[in-house]
């Protein structure tokens, strides 16, 4: 780091807040939940609204200043609303973004906010008269494995890059279904969680095959919700005694490498050199390697990311995913426990809110505030939030 970086103030979050997670059709419009939400994060703070100088707002599917339509019912205070689109990974680009703010000086205290109010189905174009920004990485998937009509767009992405991984290291199919198996779980345990029934291998097994070794059970499904976290430097949260705040040690944001598309793997195109860049400056940053860190929020939009994220992350060996599952070290009384909350497979995924969400949980974790989720000494967590196209911000949270 440099003198400024050096001088610049730690980031806490000092407060967070997410609703109950909903099938399409069943939530509040959007407004309605980015303000319950967003009111959540300020009120866990001990804040006003009064007190955010700036404000991130992060959604996928709404039109243009949907976050002002959101924050406005909170307060008009005149204060920056910036809008914020980055596919997947829009909840932790907003958290990006807030943290910088704070971070450089430029206010003491900041919101993200994201939510997501979407409609059943597989995710779909919403423009269809220009062209998709997906165009390169759809040119090079194709050239790769061809097209399935049939199958979802996304689970071709992430379930060819699965079969890849299988091909050449000899992964079971039901080491990727194992990975739901746990996920559902942890679900059990939170009541924001959109699928709380267990489910065996054998019947996560025996789903609607989708695509490579994924059936329907092992792809997240779409989800209607709204997270929030409030960001705050060290010094405001001193001076308004916040003490319950959680220290953000390190984050990085990448996008995609020459790698994506020249390299000719279809890992290296769902975002694994994104992942493996964000997490390893992160751990330089942080003077915190993954053998320190206790729980992690991972991108689980397919099983196969979560068995790639595994390793892209470092929390396993390059070729022993299956192995490291197999022991239960990505659980409770195993080595690192992977998404408690239940993740994007089980608690839901409503894209613009997914990043928060997965901050809200590991801040819970980190105050010892989990409830029947919680993780045993919980010091340092790690968050990771992936969109292609493509963007992948990691973080790592600690209660010093």
């Amino acid at each position: 780091l440099n003198e400024t970086e050096k001088s610049m103030s730690k980031t806490k979050v000092a407060g967070v807040g997410m609703i109950p997670f909903t099938k399409p059709g069943q939530s509040d419009d959007y407004p309605v939940m980015g303000e319950t939400a967003a009111r959540l994060a300020i009120e866990d703070a001990g804040i006003d609204y009064a007190d955010i100088g700036q404000v991130y707002v992060g959604y996928v599917y709404g039109d243009s200043t949907a976050g002002q339509a959101a924050v406005y019912g909170l307060g008009m205070s005149g204060v920056p609303i910036i809008n914020v689109n980055n596919n997947c990974a829009t909840g932790s680009s907003a958290l990006f973004l807030a943290r910088q703010a704070v971070e450089s000086g430029m206010v003491e205290c900041a919101l993200a906010l994201g939510f997501e109010q979407m409609v059943p189905g597989a995710l779909g174009a919403v423009f269809n008269d220009r062209p998709s920004p997906m165009k390169r990485m759809f040119k090079e998937r194709k050239s790769l494995q061809g097209v399935d009509r049939k199958a979802p767009d996304a689970a071709q992405y992430f379930g060819g890059a699965g079969k890849e991984y299988a091909d050449e290291y000899g992964t079971r199919d039901e080491t990727f279904a194992k990975i739901s198996e746990k996920a559902r779980k942890h679900a059990v345990n939170n009541p924001y969680a959109v699928f709380k029934e267990l489910l065996t291998v054998e019947e996560i097994m025996a789903s609607p095959h989708i695509y490579g070794p994924l059936t329907r059970y092992q792809c997240c499904p779409p989800t209607c919700g709204a997270a929030a976290a409030v960001i705050c430097s060290e010094d405001f949260a001193k001076k308004h005694g916040l003490n319950n705040a959680i220290s953000i040690k390190g984050q990085a944001m990448t996008t995609d490498f020459a790698s994506t598309l020249e390299d000719h793997s279809l890992r290296k195109l769902v975002g694994y050199d994104m992942a493996k860049a964000a997490a390893d400056r992160v751990y330089e940053e942080a003077g915190v390697g993954p053998d320190e860190v206790q729980v992690v929020e991972l991108h689980d939009c397919f099983t196969a990311n979560e068995l790639l994220t595994y390793e892209a992350l470092g929390l396993t060996g390059e070729g022993t995913a299956e192995k490291f599952i197999w022991d239960g070290d990505n659980t409770y009384g195993g080595r690192i426990v992977t998404n408690p909350s239940g993740g994007l497979l089980s608690k839901g995924h409503p894209l613009g809110a997914t990043g928060l969400a997965q901050c809200t949980e590991l801040v819970w974790q980190l105050r010892g505030d989990a409830g029947a989720r919680q993780v045993d000494g919980v010091t340092h967590a790690l968050q990771h939030n992936l969109g292609l196209g493509g963007a992948c911000v990691v973080t790592m949270y600690s209660n010093d």
